[in-house]
């Protein structure tokens, strides 16, 4: 293999031709391979820290061996690994799709059956790494790619390895604030039920465009998730009820994987298979915290429910031992007894403190869809700027044209640079040299955008174009025609092919400013009044053809 500097890209690893970097994390840095076989594969080369010794390595060979049995079409199975290698890595099916996280951010959520469809494939993929005798440990939407609308798991099993004392003895918080159980917060090991709360969590978050513990400092995430404050939004029906029993802080309430399936699959992967109940929170607990008052016979308990399905994996922790059985008479009502304690706020607060200095603010949530009458003036506004637009093409045709082109490809090289620097923010936290490397790493990003530029334009072009064409049959007139296509060029450039890093600026004007009635009034009120100047004049002295002396085929 060829041996690299860990912080250069390497051209080879093992028989694998690196292509591209993907993407880096806390574990190591993904890379798009091509293997012997001409396959395009998904190549992880691990960071010293996770395998930095024999013992580790052998622990990964270990993990590796049992997850390479894993098949499933909800995983990104592991396909080679090599924990012996100069730089150790692991290869992975490649899903050539955005993270549910990126795609919700860009499509908004998912609702309706679609969303069932995506609970009911996560949970599989989940059944199917459990199967192997390990927990993922680090399910989150950014850990799910959609191939599609299909979700596929990966990095399932191997946050096993990067659970190692010597990092979480520091204090060295593994998961992401939000996604966390809250027994791991109180530092109890994860379970299966851990594994069925970041489920719940994810699921959350793709049918409401937000993390179920909202924003903010990770020290307030963890604790409304320690106190299970968490808020499903839009959430309806059956699917609201699992995923609130699922996001229980006691992981003894809230439902079994088992179940979860039993109820997700003839709605979604099981279409054959007769519906089930949907699994509901256990509510039930002894002694029943109620204050009897003057002297108020004591109410009877209501009799046990039927014994829940284990809530660990033996290969994990052993097999649970059984309860105790319940008393036949209720016993005399008392003050309620505490429940696990709560970790001081001092710890919380440094544990907080902690994750934002190594990792930063955890991913932004997408904004709740917006009323109808918001995304009604939304529409108008860039409606507005397209009549703008094709009063200036009138205007100067020329000129316009070439300010478009430019204009796009500016916006598109900034939104390609801003998704970059936060990608290494999530990655690896907030530094101080990011303006610095935002601005050294612009013409790369202006390099980058030319291929996109070229496509949205191109075909932006042909729909203005038609739009003009149909106008010079109707013998509408010359600045008619150019208004026309000009407008249509405006409305293409919206919503056309790789429109959305175009989009993308623009909507943090557009956006805010259609919140409210009168500054969207000023702003479609300006962008009417300076058309409306344009159009006045186009017909005072004409069609300005700069630089050229006058119009193409004699117009």
């Amino acid at each position: 293999m060829t041996s690299q500097p860990q912080s250069a890209q390497p051209t080879r690893v093992g028989d694998y031709a690196v292509l591209t970097k993907l993407g880096e994390g806390g574990m190591g840095i993904v890379h798009l391979a091509r293997g012997a076989d001409g396959r395009r594969v998904a190549l992880k080369v691990l960071r010293p820290h996770v395998v930095g010794d024999n013992e580790a390595r052998a622990r990964l060979a270990r993990e590796v061996a049992s997850l390479e049995r894993v098949r499933s079409p909800w995983i990104a199975e592991i396909l080679d690994a090599d924990p012996w290698a100069d730089v150790p890595y692991v290869v992975t099916r490649y899903v050539p799709g955005l993270s549910l996280h990126d795609h919700v951010a860009e499509e908004g959520p998912i609702a309706d059956r679609d969303l069932h469809w995506l609970a009911g494939c996560l949970a599989e993929g989940i059944a199917a790494v459990h199967s192997a005798g390990v927990l993922h440990r680090d399910v989150k939407p950014s850990n799910v790619l959609m191939e599609g609308r299909t979700p596929i798991l990966i990095d399932f099993g191997l946050a096993r390895v990067a659970d190692d004392p010597r990092l979480t003895q520091t204090g060295w918080l593994l998961g992401t604030p939000g996604y966390l159980a809250p027994e791991i917060l109180y530092g109890d090991d994860a379970t299966p039920a851990s594994d069925v709360h970041a489920w719940a969590a994810t699921v959350a978050y793709a049918g409401n465009g937000r993390a179920p513990y909202g924003r903010g400092p990770s020290m307030a995430i963890m604790d409304r998730a320690r106190r299970g404050e968490h808020d499903l939004g839009g959430l309806t029906g059956s699917l609201r009820e699992v995923v609130d029993a699922a996001l229980s802080p006691d992981p003894l309430e809230r439902p079994s994987l088992h179940e979860i399936l039993a109820w997700i699959r003839p709605l979604s992967t099981r279409p054959e298979l007769p519906v089930a109940d949907p699994p509901v929170a256990d509510d039930f607990t002894l002694p029943l915290a109620v204050a009897a008052q003057g002297g108020a016979p004591a109410p009877v308990l209501p009799p046990p429910p039927p014994a829940r399905p284990t809530r660990v994996l033996e290969t994990e922790v052993g097999p649970v031992p059984p309860a105790a059985p319940f008393p036949a008479a209720a016993p005399t009502l008392g003050p309620a007894q505490p429940g696990p304690p709560a970790p001081p706020a001092h710890a919380m607060e440094r544990l907080g403190q902690e994750w934002d200095e190594q990792w930063g603010a955890p991913y932004p949530p997408v904004a709740p869809r917006p009323p109808l009458a918001e995304r009604l003036r939304r529409g108008v506004a860039v409606g507005c700027g397209a009549i703008l637009l094709g009063a200036a093409t009138a205007a100067a045709p020329y000129v316009t044209a070439a300010g478009v082109l430019v204009a796009v490809w500016l916006l598109r090289a900034g939104s390609l640079a801003a998704s970059s620097l936060a990608h290494k923010r999530v990655a690896r936290g907030a530094k101080w040299h990011d303006g610095i490397g935002f601005v050294v790493s612009s013409p790369w990003h202006l390099v980058r955008a030319i291929t996109g530029t070229v496509v949205l334009v191109l075909w932006s072009a042909g729909i203005a174009a038609a739009a003009g064409l149909i106008c010079y049959a109707l013998a509408t007139g010359v600045a008619t025609m150019l208004f026309t296509g000009g407008t249509a060029l405006g409305v293409a450039l919206w919503t056309g092919i790789a429109s959305s890093r175009f989009r993308g600026p623009l909507s943090r004007v557009v956006h805010p400013l259609s919140r409210g009635w009168v500054p969207w009034s000023a702003l479609c009120g300006g962008l009417l009044v300076a058309a409306v100047v344009l159009g006045a004049v186009v017909a005072s002295r004409g069609i300005e053809w700069l630089p050229a002396a006058s119009g193409p085929f004699g117009l």
